[in-house]
């Protein structure tokens, strides 16, 4: 099992957000600052983000060079052609050392399987990292997005920052009630409320993201899991059926509707401890029978391991059917062993997965193997000996 060595990549940020809710403005923005110096931005089009002000000089017929040292590239065949040619054409010097990628989503797309082509390609793991994903909301129409368009739901679920814009044109109660459906959905997201047209925010504040340790060189367990704010969210998060259970006045989300949290329902994000090694065969056959049976379900996973058959913390990540091959650390965050695996999901619960990883850690035969796989199917047989 290979060290990890991500630190040594070039970062990739997704910026991603439904239609209308102020990505180009917030790409424009980010443009002009001095922490974009040194950058890739990979649109769809160039005539959506209005650069002509910027541009230096067009180096291709997808690629222009804008003022400050930013290069904007247009996706013209996909994304892993347009970052492989990319990485090329500055290890030969023939565009300037890029120092980050910043890939703009269409408004619809559904983000999980872009980032699953971004982890899954080889070349693209050797060199790129997938750092940060800033999710921009609509406050006006947010919520409802949010009822209407599951793509809305799953871009604030994976998004490490979540950026409400045009907070100018709503009520106070309003903007609280979305920011309280938003931390329900995606407890760990940072969540920044902007006027675009009248203020900036500061690439600093969405980019540096502390996932990596100065000293160490490796990854920040704490700052890159966050698997605390998970574990307090599953015990202070209140259950769908939660106005049912509190009267008004003693609601912990009172300005969150009943339906709200209903529709909402279906996003999962949870984290799995386990205090005991694992013997490896038996995680990767969870990890296995996660991604095959239900990964078109696994929005993220994300995580770390502690093992038998190493001393060292083995850390786990993929999206939807896809896992990238596990690597480990130099050395353990602290002095407390333990499995600590963040889920976002989709209509997976928590109990069920955790259900599936104890019967594969009692199993003895492959029938007790398959048995795991059915309970994940909820198609657990009864009376089988």
């Amino acid at each position: 099992m290979s060290r990890e060595n991500s630190h040594t990549h070039l970062p990739i940020h997704v910026i991603t957000g439904f239609l209308g809710s102020g990505k180009t403005t917030l790409l424009n923005q980010l443009l002009h600052q001095p922490k974009m110096q040194h950058s890739v931005v990979i649109v769809n089009e160039f005539g959506e983000i209005g650069i002509d002000h910027l541009l230096i000089k067009a180096t291709t017929e997808d690629m222009l060079m804008l003022e400050g040292g930013c290069i904007c590239c247009s996706v013209r065949t996909d994304l892993l052609n347009t970052l492989e040619d990319l990485f090329h054409k500055r290890s030969l010097k023939e565009i300037p050392e890029f120092e980050q990628v910043l890939v703009e989503t269409t408004g619809l797309a559904d983000p999980a399987p872009i980032l699953r082509t971004l982890i899954n390609d080889p070349f693209i793991a050797a060199h790129y990292r997938l750092e940060v994903i800033v999710t921009t909301i609509d406050t006006l129409y947010g919520a409802q997005q949010l009822n209407d368009f599951d793509e809305s739901v799953k871009q604030a679920a994976l998004g490490n920052h979540l950026v409400l814009t045009k907070i100018d044109l709503v009520e106070a109660e309003a903007l609280v009630a979305l920011k309280q459906r938003l931390h329900h959905i995606n407890p760990s997201a940072l969540i920044h409320e902007i006027d675009l047209n009248q203020h900036t925010l500061e690439a600093n504040t969405l980019f540096n993201t502390r996932h990596y340790d100065n000293k160490t060189r490796q990854l920040d367990i704490e700052h890159w899991l966050q698997a605390d704010i998970y574990l307090e969210h599953q015990q202070t998060n209140t259950p769908p059926h939660a106005s049912l259970l509190y009267p008004q006045e003693n609601n912990p989300f009172p300005h969150l509707s009943f339906k709200a949290i209903q529709h909402d329902a279906y996003i999962k994000t949870f984290c799995i401890e386990y205090h005991e090694p694992l013997h490896w065969l038996t995680l990767e056959r969870w990890i296995q029978q996660l991604t095959r049976l239900r990964g078109k379900d696994l929005l993220r996973i994300k995580g770390i391991a502690y093992t038998y058959e190493t001393d060292l913390p083995v850390i786990i990540q993929g999206v939807q059917h896809i896992l990238q091959p596990p690597v480990t650390l130099d050395t353990w965050p602290d002095d407390e062993r333990r499995s600590q695996i963040v889920f976002i999901t989709r209509n997976i619960e928590k109990t069920l997965i955790e259900r599936v990883l104890y019967a594969l850690i009692d199993s003895k035969t492959p029938t007790d193997v398959c048995r795991a796989a059915l309970i994940l199917l909820k198609q657990e047989p009864s009376g089988v000996n």
